[in-house]
């Protein structure tokens, strides 16, 4: 698979918020929500800002052997896991929900992003090392968002009756999926090879997390990526000070409510706290908890703990406390020895929201990298928009700009009333500077005269290019059918599509392919030219 890419700026796209592109260009609206620019500069603070902060190697090392124990590991990875005991090794991280079969395409440019920067800044800082993670959100209780795949246009849906964390539900349920993918992608070079290891992962695993930490050691692990499941006893006990502090005295809410209130002046806030920000995980449940008079409550289970009772739950079984968005980076920050923290738009607005949490418990703020986003067009699309004279950055425009913008050129400026409309702009400039010299209550008049004569004209021109459009139903066709095929369902293609098509296409030379054309720092959309 050869890979030649262009880049364009996230701006360029129309597909970012207004807070990501603030966060891209440093606007001064949004720098105090972070602590590290992202950039080389900002990376070598946060390392010396990481150096003097205490660490949990041994816990780490200790939970991530024990988690690989029994899975056949690439020495890539070993060698990492082994290398978070020394004080000079970082992380790099980046995290997601276990959407079963991955999800969409941004799963694996997110994942490939951590490698490349890990490789880029170890070339650029030798004196350290740098160990890509993966940590997967196996908490997360939102069936609705992990349990599809889109394939062939298809939303495939998991029909499971399981509630609560989908990190922790069985795999069954997913046979039809994968039959479905087999008798889809088998056919292809690399299809059964596919289907080999997603039934190896799905089949033989007892639930979605190992399923998913099984997949992603497959794919990535030759690059020494290092997968965590954080849905873990003894890590969560470290946590046990800043969890007991949030049941008992309610402080992150109250800091982060702070923090919300300035950013909100100019920006969506993408999460809100609430005052307990701790999810009770346990079984086929992951309800939030409510304080209650002197109670403390599970809400919708007959569960009911006095301020002793939750303590000694808390000490006895930190694995069933499960952090929401406003704690989650917390216990990521204090457990690893992280520096950069690599996210979409959405992860990244709410790391926005972090930083004053953070530092009152004395937690280093990563420098927050904006992952790499891809456009994968083939040759064939690339074709078609060269015969139509556009150029590919055009084609992030919507369809009736694409198409203006065609009828206008090809009408040689016959549908534009420019010059007409300037020429009644200078008459009735020259009106007003007549009537003004004979009487300057007469300048409204004449104003309100050049509204009525400009207004229809400007009719007129919008009437005679939808006319001159009509003209042009074969180029509506065209320009719809690549819209469709590389902006499917009206969105970005990685947030729609699935890897499995191009892996069974391609296979690994797929994931070569991606991460060779991956961004370590530079921070721009690329579109890749499929050949």
């Amino acid at each position: 698979m050869n890979c030649n890419t262009t880049q364009l700026p996230y701006v360029a796209t129309g597909y970012f918020s207004k807070i990501v592109t603030d966060y891209l260009q440093q606007s001064p609206s949004i720098r105090p929500f972070y602590q590290h620019e992202p950039t080389l500069q900002g990376v070598q603070e946060a390392i010396r800002q990481r150096q003097q902060l205490p660490q949990h190697r041994e816990a780490l090392v200790t939970a991530l052997k024990q988690q690989y124990a029994g899975l056949a590991t690439h020495e890539a990875v070993n060698r990492n896991i082994n290398l978070l005991a020394n004080s000079n090794t970082f992380t790099i991280t980046t995290a997601h929900q276990p959407a079963i079969f991955t999800g969409h395409l941004y799963f694996v440019y997110k994942t490939l992003h951590a490698v490349r920067l890990a490789q880029q800044l170890k070339q650029e800082l030798p004196q350290y090392d740098f160990v890509p993670v993966f940590w997967i959100g196996s908490e997360d209780a939102d069936l609705d968002e992990l349990g599809n795949i889109w394939l062939s246009g298809d939303k495939l849906v998991w029909n499971t009756q399981q509630t609560g964390a989908v990190g922790r539900m069985n795999t069954k349920g997913l046979e039809p999926i994968l039959h479905r993918i087999e008798g889809e992608l088998s056919v292809l070079p690399h299809g059964k090879e596919l289907v080999a290891l997603l039934k190896d992962c799905y089949t033989n695993s007892p639930d979605i997390q190992t399923a998913t930490f099984k997949l992603l050691n497959a794919l990535f692990g030759e690059y020494g990526l290092v997968v965590l499941l954080p849905d873990n006893a003894e890590l969560k006990r470290i946590m046990l000070p800043v969890f007991e502090d949030d049941l008992f005295h309610q402080t992150a809410s109250g800091i982060v409510e702070q923090t919300i209130k300035g950013l909100s002046e100019q920006y969506k806030v993408q999460a809100n706290p609430r005052a307990i920000n701790l999810f009770y995980l346990e079984g086929g449940i992951r309800e939030r908890i409510e304080k209650q008079g002197d109670e403390w409550v599970v809400v919708g289970q007959d569960i009911r703990f006095t301020a002793e009772t939750l303590k000694k739950e808390l000490h006895d079984h930190p694995e069933r406390f499960s952090p929401n968005v406003i704690l989650r980076g917390i216990y990521q920050e204090t457990l690893l020895p992280n520096i950069a923290f690599i996210g979409g738009g959405g992860e990244t607005a709410y790391w926005l929201e972090l930083k004053d949490l953070l530092h009152h418990y004395k937690v280093s703020f990563p420098v927050l990298v904006i992952r790499n986003s891809f456009l994968l067009i083939e040759e064939k699309w690339e074709e078609k928009i060269q015969k139509m004279n556009f150029s590919i950055a055009d084609f992030f425009q919507t369809e009736q700009q694409l198409l203006t913008q065609l009828v206008t050129r090809q009408s040689n400026g016959h549908l534009k009333l420019e010059q007409e409309l300037q020429a009644a702009e200078e008459l009735y400039k020259r009106l007003r500077e007549k009537a003004g010299h004979v009487d300057e209550t007469l300048v409204p008049h004449i104003e309100a005269l050049e509204v009525k004569t400009l207004k229809p004209l400007q009719e007129l021109e919008k009437k005679m290019l939808r006319a001159e459009k009509k003209k042009y139903e074969q180029e509506q066709i065209q320009i719809n059918a690549i819209k469709t095929a590389l902006f499917p369902t009206g969105g970005l293609q990685e947030r729609v599509e699935n890897f499995m098509p191009y892996y069974a296409q391609y296979g690994k030379d797929f994931i070569r392919c991606i991460l060779n054309a991956s961004l370590a720092l530079e921070q721009e959309f690329v579109i890749i030219h499929q050949q």
